[in-house]
């Protein structure tokens, strides 16, 4: 073990696998949290009318996380491949499908008399339901956001290369953010199309709301909006961290690292 470490190569590998892994899977848990970007910023809600809907700027606060997740997935194509991505999508994907098995026996387990009203003093009178609505998002979310994330992954990443074939190593804003411009158009209407266009008409039985096309495509070009705008912000940072990936790798091990990428 301590000879595969001494490569810096793998080092970088599980540093950065594990940091597309953990923001991966963060991102999905607190998803189940709807904020207002207006009122975080203190101001006033905005009444943009999208397909005749009337609608503010409400993400889910996995947003928060996902330009993160992608800007790690262009730093891993860089030196990794497609390969690399893959691997590490797949790999995500399993833990993410993990997780949520291990929330549904959790919130399997009976709970404790004095744990259902052990926040009762704080305003939550039902704890028990309150741990099941948090993580109990329902199956077509999971499905929806799985789904969208790999297909997200795979537009990213072969977007990224063709970009790179014709430009070569010049232009490093433009194969990162164009993959990511791309693949989160893709992500934003996947996702909501799945989990809630789909979904609130198969549960709409339950007395849930259901989704109107025009209602799907307002929010998801909302959505759309705000990653594309955070994709742009995030250009500094990826050429920043191709500073530091290549000042830790030094010239020489980090051109062959990308020339074996383009290859793979």
């Amino acid at each position: 073990m301590q000879g595969i470490l001494q490569h810096k190569s793998v080092k970088l590998f599980l540093i950065l696998g594990g940091f597309f892994i953990t923001n991966a899977l963060i991102a999905e848990i607190i998803g189940v949290k709807i904020f207002s970007l207006e009122e975080t910023l203190g101001i006033k809600p905005f009444r943009l009318l999208v397909f005749g809907q009337e609608l503010s700027v409400n993400l889910t606060a996995g947003v928060l996380l996902w330009p993160v997740v992608f800007v790690m997935t262009d730093i891993i194509n860089e030196y990794y491949g497609m390969k690399g991505v893959r691997f590490l999508s797949l790999l995500t994907a399993g833990f993410i499908a993990f997780a949520f098995l291990v929330f549904v026996g959790a919130m399997a387990l009976q709970p404790a008399d004095f744990f259902i009203t052990s926040k009762a003093g704080s305003g939550v009178p039902d704890m028990e339901k309150a741990y099941e609505s948090v993580l109990g998002q329902g199956s077509f979310i999971i499905v929806g956001s799985l789904t969208a994330f790999l297909l997200g992954q795979l537009i990213d990443v072969f977007v990224f290369h063709r970009i790179k074939a014709v430009t070569g190593e010049k232009n490093i804003w433009l194969r990162a953010t164009g993959s990511t411009l791309i693949s989160q158009l893709m992500d934003s209407f996947v996702v909501l199309f799945i989990a809630f266009y789909i979904g609130s008409r198969v549960n709409h039985q339950n007395g849930d709301f259901v989704w109107s096309f025009k209602l799907f495509m307002a929010v998801g070009i909302v959505n759309y909006v705000y990653k594309f705008a955070v994709a742009l912000l995030m250009t500094p940072v990826i050429y920043l961290l191709h500073y530091v990936v290549e000042r830790y790798l030094g010239k020489e091990l980090a051109q062959s690292m990308k020339a074996s990428a383009m290859k793979a």
